[in-house]
């Protein structure tokens, strides 16, 4: 097993940056680090999977590849599944799952073709250990076996990492529709606070007015404090085969000594500049950032305070980058509208929601009337306080800059899961003043 093939699935639209961080975390280039659509291959060592997964912010799990070969039907993807030695990997004492993808595929059933695999692997197990097979749990499996089917070829996967990655092991408290950790670290790097080429961070603050359960602020103050975004967790490597923990101790130890560069100066828990800020309107949200800042070792380096969006003023005399998910559609009360009572995020959603449905959609034309003000109005505060900062906002909304009165400099595609989004970038300049006579 000196070498192995590796793929790293992501988010729509992170392929580019993902493969920029397993080079930043490997030094792998060329034929060894390949973008491919939907994730990155890789080819490495044991120790390559290992920093992998401890390590990136961006991939959602990392496979090892065991087989790939043309197929036509489920027969031949049980010959291919029953050539893989899966007694080098895990024993018929654990459990295992089988789970398919598949894209343009010739086979009429997904389920049959799962269940030709889970037979394929069973029946090797009982020729290899005397009759003894693995059982199946479709909860919590020991092992997870996952296939991708094509037109033509098919791919086999034995999954390293378990539960996905964007699970750090830090977010306890949250609320509804929370940010995906590995969404969050893709708009930090796609905003360029972040370079994942270099495992470096940009000096200037950064400030989310919508930071909900701090999804966000806590990455980028994981990322600035140099904390791996796996050290709060398990994963399923440990119960493979080969896992050697001499190994992944030394590599454990090594990410933890490891800081950021250009975070000289910030990363002493003891040092007052802190320059990662993040609010919100809900202050029950707030508590919840605070608790997971708190679990992600980075408390001492953000500031968490309640406020509406359209009131707070700048968190820092530097102007910096504000980075948020913003609400919309039934969410839009969870920023708060000045001059209206602020209510939290699942009051508004049930509530009004709720009532929206009773009249009629009467009060979801409320909604988008109320979406309309909020970003006018948020527009005008932030020219009116933000001068100089950079704003990135994460929407489906199409009609956005519409909303903002404002001209987008740019427009980055970002996927959160299967809804199509668009980072979009706006200069803040301050609001002119009347005309000369």
């Amino acid at each position: 097993m000196s070498t192995l093939t590796l793929f790293l699935p992501c988010a729509g639209g992170v392929e580019d940056l993902l493969a920029d961080e397993a080079h930043g975390l490997t030094g792998l280039a060329g034929q060894d680090l390949l973008t491919l659509r939907g994730g990155v291959r890789v080819r490495g060592d044991w120790a390559v999977m290992l920093r992998l997964n401890l390590l990136s912010r961006l991939a959602q799990r990392v496979l090892i590849e065991l087989a790939h070969a043309p197929y036509r039907d489920e027969h031949e993807l049980y010959r291919l599944a029953s050539d893989v030695a899966w007694e080098q990997w895990f024993s018929p004492r654990q459990s295992f799952r089988v789970d398919v993808t598949a894209q343009a595929s010739p086979l009429k059933s997904l389920n049959f073709a799962t269940l030709r695999i889970k037979d394929a692997v069973a029946d090797r197990f009982r020729q290899q250990a005397g009759g003894v097979r693995p059982s199946i749990d479709t909860q919590q499996p020991d092992v997870r076996v996952q296939a991708h089917l094509g037109p033509q070829d098919a791919t086999l996967y034995i999954d390293t990492s378990g539960e996905p990655l964007f699970k750090r092991g830090w977010r306890q408290d949250k609320g509804d529709a929370p940010l995906k950790e590995t969404l969050a670290a893709a708009m930090l790097a796609a905003s360029g606070w972040w370079q994942p080429a270099t495992r470096t961070v940009s000096p200037l603050p950064l400030y989310d007015p919508c930071c909900g359960s701090g999804t966000i602020v806590i990455e980028a103050a994981q990322l600035l404090l140099g904390l791996p975004a796996g050290g709060q967790r398990r994963f399923a490597f440990e119960r493979l085969g080969p896992f050697d923990a001499a190994t992944w101790n030394a590599i454990k130890k090594e990410a933890a000594g490891a800081r950021p560069a250009s975070a000289a100066g910030q990363n002493d828990p003891q040092s007052p500049g802190v320059r990662i800020f993040g609010s919100d309107v809900a202050h029950r949200m707030v508590d919840f950032a605070q608790r997971n800042a708190q679990r992600a070792g980075v408390a001492h380096a953000v500031q968490l305070r309640g406020g509406d969006a359209l009131q707070r003023l700048p968190p820092c005399a530097t102007p910096g980058v504000l980075l948020m998910n913003p609400p919309y559609g039934e969410r839009i009360a969870a920023a708060g509208v000045a001059g209206q009572p602020a209510r939290g995020r699942e009051a508004f959603q049930s509530g009004t929601l709720a009532r929206g449905r009773a009249a009629g959609g009467a009060t979801a034309a409320a909604d988008v009337n109320a979406g309309d003000e909020f970003f006018t109005r948020l527009a005008a505060h932030w020219k009116s306080h933000y001068a100089g900062w950079s704003a990135w906002l994460l929407t489906p909304d199409s009609k956005l800059p519409g909303r903002l009165r404002l001209k987008e400099s740019r427009r980055v595609p970002l996927w959160n899961g299967p809804i199509e989004c668009r980072l979009l970038r706006f200069d803040l300049t301050a609001r002119r003043g009347p005309a000369a006579p």
